[in-house]
């Protein structure tokens, strides 16, 4: 039996991991345009977190070469929650999650080069294990979809490359600093990036300069506030009493707690068919089976700022 320490960190980050389900569907409710939504979010989060005499101690403590490594992190972290909000416009929140399954797929293949340790056969057996999963998802929506399911494998691409570079500076600075740095840097990049996203991803591309109503107003304060800021907070703390395995357990059920929630709430189980369903649960089921693989390996901290989801 756990003791009543580990029983409350387990309550406390599967409550973050819920949480975090909800970003997808706070992202299909809220009308702006993936760009601005971003924009938004990491801009009101940033606001939030100066006010915290602790993040500009920690920024004060930086090196130039940390700050700017942290930097290059954020603006992939900017990339993701872009990709990953375009997939729920193009797509639906379901789709979304369920690509964000694939992340542990690309950190097995990219997190040996960026950690410069050797490839294991069992990674790639565990990308080639998700890969029928995959297509049984691209069968299973509609046609119009199909982009979503794309730039959705983008995002969790980019989860993999943010998370992975995070893990390398895991242990030079404080969390919340890291944060705010990371999402400054963030808004910043997003700002350089509207002019030429026409030509990039032009299925992203909007306007930057939009003011939300007060409809898109309250979810945004609660897309920052209650599914980043507060989880963030909880999982810091849970990170003490659980173990890095546990915790990677539990964060793989995000996808599953926000499809649940899509179909509870936007009722999205009537534009997919069971094929879809079918291939979440093979994808699901083989990034649960990865971290049981590699138990007897030590698994590296999540990352250096929970809650960047």
């Amino acid at each position: 039996m756990p003791n009543p320490d580990t029983r409350k960190a387990l309550l406390q980050i599967h409550f973050c991991v819920l949480l975090w389900g909800v970003t997808a569907i706070l992202g299909k409710l809220i009308t702006l345009p993936a760009l601005p939504l971003v924009w938004w979010r990491m801009l009101l989060v940033v606001a939030m977190l100066a006010l915290l005499p602790r993040v500009w101690r920690g920024l004060s403590a930086l090196t130039l070469r940390l700050a700017l490594g942290y930097g290059g992190i954020g603006a992939l972290v900017a990339l993701h929650w872009l990709t990953f909000y375009g997939a729920v416009k193009l797509a639906n929140a379901s789709v979304a999650a369920t690509c964000i399954a694939l992340a542990p797929v690309f950190t097995a293949i990219v997190e040996p080069w960026i950690a410069k340790r050797p490839f294991q056969p069992r990674e790639l057996a565990f990308g080639v294990a998700v890969l029928p999963g995959v297509a049984l998802v691209v069968g299973g929506v509609p046609d119009g979809m199909r982009l979503g399911v794309a730039v959705g494998a983008l995002s969790a691409l980019l989860v993999a490359l943010f998370g992975s570079f995070n893990k390398r500076l895991v242990s030079h600075a404080d969390p919340l600093t890291v944060t705010a740095l990371e999402l400054g840097a963030g808004t910043l990049t997003l700002t350089l990036l509207a002019p030429a996203l026409p030509l990039l991803l032009p299925a992203l591309a909007s306007p930057l300069w939009v003011m939300p109503d007060l409809h898109d107003g309250v979810l945004l304060l609660a897309l920052s506030g209650l599914c980043t800021l507060l989880p963030f907070a909880l999982a810091l703390v849970a990170l003490r009493h659980l173990s890095a395995y546990t915790m990677q357990l539990v964060t793989n059920l995000e996808p599953v707690y926000a499809i649940v929630l899509a179909v509870l709430f936007l009722g999205e189980q009537r534009e997919l068919t069971p094929l879809f369903y079918l291939g979440v649960a093979i994808i699901i089921g083989a990034v649960f089976l990865h971290p049981l693989l590699n138990r007897t390996r030590p698994l590296p901290a999540t990352a250096s700022s929970p809650g960047l989801e």
